[in-house]
């Protein structure tokens, strides 16, 4: 009778669990400035990233086993809109590239361990070479450039190369780069805290123009994540999505049923679900748009199995920042437990009858022994 009662504790404790929906806080937003092919201009960026956003990578492995592995770091997906920003005002590799570094040499320089991702470093303000190499390299390589990460094992360094397709103009002394892979990729300094006249791509502190780096390629970056930082030149307002999911509990390869509502309530906003099978990296598994009321909806056929958690996301616009829903978390059973299941449900029954037979033929047989 034991057995029974805990799988029912166990059932009723999973689905308390996945009805979790954790308050909305403040969005994270910092400030940038930058200035970009027009020399004349200077634009004042705001980087908006959901609270949601900074708990995901927060609760990330932050382990680092060897220097390859901080490649793993690298996460441009959640820079796509500040990316764009910067082509917004550049017109060329060369000051994108440059405007990327401008945003890095803004951020306080401080010893930091263990290694964090670029969100984290970004809303926590505060970082060293390693960390804003990171940050620089996300942002370049969402803008479409090729970059790869530089470390100095002696001088215990690191900063990024750039694939640019000319060599660049903008340096005050010869441009220095790194052949990898038959490419050539320009030094780019991510140190310094004078972003008007710091490093720009191509220039090389002086203790490292005589030094080999090891280059770190951008193979096993993050892809996509559940959710990203909005970027404008404009104040942003905040924005929220709420998310539900149901049934909390089904059977692999039925319908979830993923509903919601955003607001502000915008028409047609392309609302974006992201999942997690049982602690697995994130990954798109659908989207739709929204309605007149902001409401959406979308059936899942899940073919997953096990604890799986679900995110929706939206990008923002040009008035609202974008907004990361809680995570909602549903059991799927796979079907060969089910089918495991009534198989022994069968043999139990089938036991059941042949016990039954048994004693039924051998009262029988004692009874003709009597007579």
């Amino acid at each position: 009778m034991k057995k029974p009662k805990i799988l029912c504790i166990v059932v009723l404790t999973l689905m308390v669990f996945s009805l979790i929906d954790f308050a909305h806080a403040d969005d994270y937003q910092i400030e940038f400035l930058l200035i970009g092919t027009n020399q004349d201009i200077t634009y004042d960026l705001e980087i908006i990233f959901p609270e949601n956003l900074y708990e995901y990578y927060a609760d990330k492995s932050h382990r680092v086993i060897s220097v390859d592995e901080f490649s793993g770091f690298v996460t441009p997906y959640i820079f796509e809109s500040v990316a764009n920003k910067l082509w917004e005002v550049n017109n060329n590799e060369e000051d994108f590239a440059n405007s990327a570094l401008m945003i890095v040499h803004q951020i306080d320089y401080e010893e930091t361990t263990p290694i964090k991702y670029p969100a984290e470093t970004m809303i926590e303000g505060k970082g060293d070479c390693d960390l804003f190499s990171i940050i620089a390299a996300s942002i370049i390589k969402a803008g479409g450039l090729d970059v790869v990460l530089l470390y100095y094992e002696e001088q215990t360094h690191m900063n990024i190369g750039v694939s640019l397709s000319s060599a660049p103009q903008d340096t005050r002394d010869s441009a220095y780069h790194v052949d990898y892979d038959n490419n050539r990729y320009y030094i780019a300094e991510c140190t310094g805290e004078n972003w008007i006249e710091g490093w720009r791509v191509g220039e090389c502190p002086p203790e490292l123009k005589d030094v080999s780096a090891e280059v770190i390629s951008l193979e096993n970056i993050e892809q996509v994540a559940p959710g990203q930082a909005s970027a404008s030149f404009t104040s942003l307002e905040s924005s929220v999505i709420v998310l539900d999911v149901t049934p909390v509990i089904s059977l692999q390869n039925t319908d979830l049923n993923l509903r919601g509502q955003l607001s502000p309530s915008i028409e047609n906003q392309n609302v974006t679900f992201y999942a997690s099978v049982n602690n697995s990296p994130w990954k798109a598994i659908g989207s739709t748009n929204t309605k007149s009321n902001g409401y959406f909806q979308y059936l899942l056929k899940n073919e997953f199995s096990g604890m799986i958690s679900i995110r929706a996301s939206w990008v923002g616009d040009n008035q609202y920042a974008g907004a990361v829903s809680s995570t909602k978390n549903v059991t799927i059973i796979p079907l060969i437990a089910l089918e495991l299941s009534i198989l022994v449900s069968l043999l139990g029954a089938a036991g059941i009858i042949l016990i039954f037979i048994t004693k039924r033929s051998q009262i029988e047989q004692k009874q003709v022994e009597y007579w």
